[in-house]
């Protein structure tokens, strides 16, 4: 969500001994480790290429960049790793979102098998958009996420996997094997990641507090709140004190909300304090993020505290300048290291079966910085960071090389992304363009709503979109309010597709849309039904306007995009593919992210269900 902003997640839920408990799991787990591993040697399968299989993600690596910098030398690992295995361009998935690519990367499916189309869903009863990951029900949190991911197959087969971040993990599976949860893990306040910024120069707004004589309160779960004070170059808080110089930011700092567990960082800005979002501490989990359970409470203890936000790099707070560009990289500099210190633990550690672990630094620098490689970027820029993202690919490319070191002959590697990236100037807000055509109206007769449909009449609606990825009809029978008879929906979509095509900007006179795709021609399995109608393909320069994203109607159409984030992939997906990287020799010629689960399969020697529609890039 903070792809459009933060927003309200999951209603906040107690850990009552968290710590007792994992102890005795850890204990429990030391005693029964022999008897496992006899029972796990008997059902692996002996037709096995490999004993130890590395997925390495680098979200959002682009290609065109990534063979430029190999070109002029700056990567020299990902070069030789093409030189002596393969290298290929990866297809994506429709939409190129990462929850989405992601999660076809875990299963081998398409998106109608596996029920995640963009980061929200909407709610059928209320048109309400929500997670499409997880939801809070009776009795837990509940994964949305549909088909089965290769774990666990092959944890059913005797193969162990450790599975670090990868998006669309939350809450974790339980399978034969670790993970810590990545994408969608919520904040202690239940959200996808709310920072706090508090000053005494009077300002107000969303997420901003008073600051009055050194002393503010932080805001909690259930509006509880911790009270803390500034004296000098100090930070006072629940009876401890912690360095606070301007630019600097404090260590990860311990809270507890009357029993709710959380750490967060606090940052002395120019014109006030900011606080990164409280998030889930990993020694005492609040919530499930991690498998088993005591997981995450282990690689705290081995490592020190860490950030359990699903998108931890506050790039909101970036947006609305509650932090610098300098303020920005420091932060995802420390969630880098901390990602690398599990990763490279786990590299060690792993003598045979499955490492997958994705590093978000590529995909949420990109998105802050890419005007720095936009020519027609108007965005204000500070020459000091013109290198930003030459950097950025220069040290994924080191974390390649030191990942070479730990593979082996009987070791195969991947080292891929899941979409590419290209320049994001200008926002289409399509629920203002589907008003102007007469597809879309207003309760009042007017030309712009509020957030989340407020406004929309949906008796005279027959289509409207929200989120980053496609146009939904308000289809009889499907949604609460639902105007469109089946039997006219065909029609309505092709002439939708029709008017979208080669969709032209009146101000700048560039086309906004390369195509749009009726969802039914490109998907296919049990959970269609709530795919968006049509996927949105953009043009370059284009994405869905941060005001569509969350269901509102605008007055225009098209709107510059002045934000920091000014690079996307929320376009037409043949615009942004992937990488993908081996130490094998790959067979496929046109490879997608949706062969990678079979491939794992493939290297174990387990053959791959039938409903899995990916198919091995090897041998």
């Amino acid at each position: 969500m903070l792809y459009i902003g933060p927003g309200a997640g999951f209603a906040f839920l107690g850990s009552f001994l968290t710590l007792v408990l994992g102890v005795l799991a850890s204990v429990g787990s030391i005693v029964l480790w022999p008897f496992r591993w006899a029972w796990l040697a008997l059902r692996r399968k002996r037709g096995a290429r490999v004993k130890k299989l590395i997925f390495l993600g680098l979200d959002g690596l682009d290609p065109k960049l990534t063979e430029r910098f190999m070109e002029e030398g700056k990567m020299p690992h990902l070069a030789a790793l093409r030189a002596n295995g393969s290298y290929s361009r990866l297809r994506t998935t429709f939409p190129a979102l990462s929850p989405v690519a992601w999660s076809t990367f875990a299963t081998g499916v398409n998106p109608a098998k596996h029920n995640i189309f963009d980061f929200l869903n909407r709610d059928l009863r209320t048109y309400a958009p929500e997670l499409s990951s997880s939801k809070v029900r009776p009795g837990g949190i509940e994964m949305r996420r549909k088909s089965e991911p290769f774990w666990k197959i092959l944890g059913r087969n005797g193969v162990t996997s450790t599975i670090l971040r990868v998006p669309i993990t939350f809450p974790p599976d339980e399978f034969e094997g670790r993970m810590l949860s990545a994408m969608a893990t919520p904040d202690l306040r239940g959200t996808q990641g709310t920072f706090s910024f508090f000053t005494n120069d009077g300002s107000a707004g969303e997420n901003r507090y008073p600051l009055r004589d050194g002393a503010g309160s932080l805001r909690g779960p259930e509006d509880r709140q911790l009270n803390f004070r500034i004296a000098g170059d100090w930070l006072e808080i629940q009876g401890k004190r912690y360095v606070l110089r301007a630019g600097e930011y404090t260590p990860w700092v311990r809270l507890n909300f009357d029993g709710a567990r959380g750490i967060a960082r606090f940052l002395r800005t120019e014109n006030g304090v900011y606080v990164t979002p409280v998030q889930i501490d990993p020694e005492d989990p609040a919530l499930p993020i991690s498998h088993p359970r005591y997981y995450a409470i282990y690689l705290a203890k081995l490592l020190g505290a860490f950030a359990t936000l699903g998108m931890a790099e506050d790039t909101w707070a970036l947006n609305d300048g509650a932090i610098n560009e300098d303020a920005f990289l420091k932060q995802v500099a420390f969630i880098q290291s901390e990602r690398e210190a599990m990763y490279f633990s786990a590299l060690k550690n792993t003598r045979r079966g499955v490492l997958a672990c994705v590093f978000d630094t590529s995909d949420r620098v990109q998105h802050m910085f890419y005007r720095y490689l936009d020519p027609a970027s108007g965005a204000a820029m500070d020459e000091r960071f013109r290198g930003t993202i030459e950097n950025l690919y220069r040290d994924m490319d080191r974390l390649v090389g030191e990942t070479v070191k730990h593979v082996s002959a009987e070791c195969a590697l991947f080292v891929l992304s899941d979409h590419g990236f290209c320049a994001f100037r200008r926002g289409v807000n399509l629920n203002a363009w589907l008003r102007r055509e007469g597809y879309l109206a207003l309760t009042d007769g007017g030309h712009e709503s509020g957030e989340y449909f407020d406004g929309i009449d949906w008796s005279r609606t027959r289509a409207y979109t929200f989120g980053l990825g496609g146009v939904y009809l308000n289809l009889r029978g499907r949604e609460a309010h639902g105007i469109v008879a089946a039997e006219d929906a065909p029609r309505l979509k092709r002439e939708l597709i029709e008017k979208l095509a080669a969709l032209p900007d009146e101000e700048t006179g560039a086309v906004a849309i390369v195509e749009a795709y009726e969802s039914s021609r490109i998907y296919k399995g049990p959970y269609l039904g709530g795919a968006p109608d049509l996927i949105i393909g953009y043009a370059e320069g284009y994405r869905a306007s941060w005001d569509a994203a969350v269901g509102k109607v605008t007055a225009s159409v098209f709107e510059d995009n002045d934000k920091a984030w000014s690079g996307d992939h929320c376009v037409d997906p043949y615009l942004v593919p992937g990488v993908l990287f081996s130490n094998l020799k790959m067979a496929a010629e046109d490879p997608g992210i949706e062969d990678m689960a079979p491939t794992a399969l493939r290297l174990f020697g387990i053959e791959q269900p039938a409903w899995m529609e990916g198919k091995a890039v090897v041998a």
